[in-house]
C-alpha cells in the first residue's frame, strides 16, 4: 500500500508540476467568486452591518466545499478519463484493487489539493479581515468529513464506472454539497437537528464551524458522532462501489466506451 500511495504520489506532483497554471486558476477563481459574493452581500446589508461569527462559518463552509467538491469530482473523473484513454480495464487486472488504486490517488491529489485550500482560505482572510481558530484538535472533525466525502465520491463513481459519463449529475450534486457543508444545522430546532446529523459531512463541519468561528473546546460526544457518520457513508460508498465493479465486469464494460 505505501508503495502504491507513493508511486501515486509521485504521480500528482508530476502533474501539477507541468501544469501549475491550473491550480493558479483555480485559486484565482475560487477566491474571486467568494469575494464577489461577500461584496455583494455586504452592499444588500448595508455598510453599518456586521456579518460577525456568521462571516467566519460562511468561509469555512465555503472552503470546505471546495475541498469536497475537488473529492467527488477527482474519483469520478479519473474514472471517466481511464475509460476514454482506454487504460480502465488495466486498473482493474492490477495487482491492486481498483479500490485501493483510485483511493490512493485521491489520498496522493488531496495532500496537494490541501496546499490550494490553504492558500485559498489565507487569500480571503487577507481580503475579508476575519479571525479563525486552528488549533489541532480541528484534524479530528476534518477527518469525519473526509470521509463522508470519500463515501460519497466512491457512490458516484460507480455510476460513473457503470455509466460514463456524469458531467451533469457532477454540477447537480456539487449545489446539494454547498447545502450540506454550509448549513448550519446547529441552529436547527428538534427534530431537524436530528436529521441534520444524519445527514452526509454536516456533524464534522458543525464541530469545524465551533472550533474555528466560535472557539470552542472540542465536543466528545459530537466527535463520536461525527465518526460513526462518517464511517458508514465511507463503508457504504465502498460496498456499492465493489457492486458496480462486479456489474460492470460481468457485463464486460471495462474494456470499452
Amino acid at each position: 500500500m505505501l508503495e502504491l500511495f507513493l508511486a501515486e504520489l509521485r504521480r500528482s506532483w508530476i502533474v501539477f508540476h507541468r501544469y501549475p497554471f491550473e491550480a493558479i486558476v483555480g485559486i484565482f477563481i475560487f477566491t474571486t467568486f467568494f469575494y464577489g459574493l461577500f461584496l455583494s452581500a455586504r452592499y444588500i446589508a448595508g455598510s453599518s452591518f456586521q456579518f460577525g461569527e456568521r462571516l467566519d462559518s460562511i468561509v469555512i463552509g465555503y472552503v470546505l466545499w471546495t475541498l469536497v467538491s475537488f473529492i467527488q469530482i477527482n474519483i469520478a473523473g479519473e474514472l471517466q478519463y481511464e475509460a476514454q484513454t482506454g487504460t480502465l480495464e488495466q486498473i482493474f487486472l492490477s495487482r491492486y484493487s481498483a479500490i485501493k488504486v483510485f483511493l490512493m490517488r485521491t489520498f496522493a491529489n488531496l495532500i496537494i489539493q490541501i496546499f490550494i485550500m490553504i492558500s485559498i482560505l489565507i487569500i480571503i482572510i487577507i481580503l475579508t479581515g476575519i479571525r479563525l481558530s486552528f488549533p489541532l484538535s480541528l484534524l479530528l472533525p476534518l477527518a469525519t468529513v473526509l470521509m463522508g466525502a470519500y463515501g460519497i465520491a466512491f457512490t458516484i463513481g460507480s455510476i460513473a464506472l457503470l455509466f460514463k459519463r456524469v458531467q451533469q449529475m457532477l454540477t447537480i450534486f456539487q449545489f446539494a454539497l454547498l447545502f450540506l457543508i454550509a448549513t448550519p444545522i446547529e441552529n436547527w430546532r428538534s427534530p431537524l437537528y436530528i436529521l441534520g446529523q444524519l445527514l452526509p459531512m454536516t456533524p464534522g463541519a458543525e464541530l469545524l464551524r465551533d472550533l474555528m468561528a466560535r472557539g470552542e473546546s472540542l465536543n466528545f460526544s459530537k466527535l463520536i458522532i461525527a465518526f460513526i457518520n462518517g464511517g458508514i457513508y465511507f463503508a457504504v460508498g465502498l460496498l456499492i462501489f465493489r457492486f458496480a465493479e462486479h456489474t460492470a465486469k460481468k457485463r464486460g464494460m471495462l474494456s470499452g466506451y
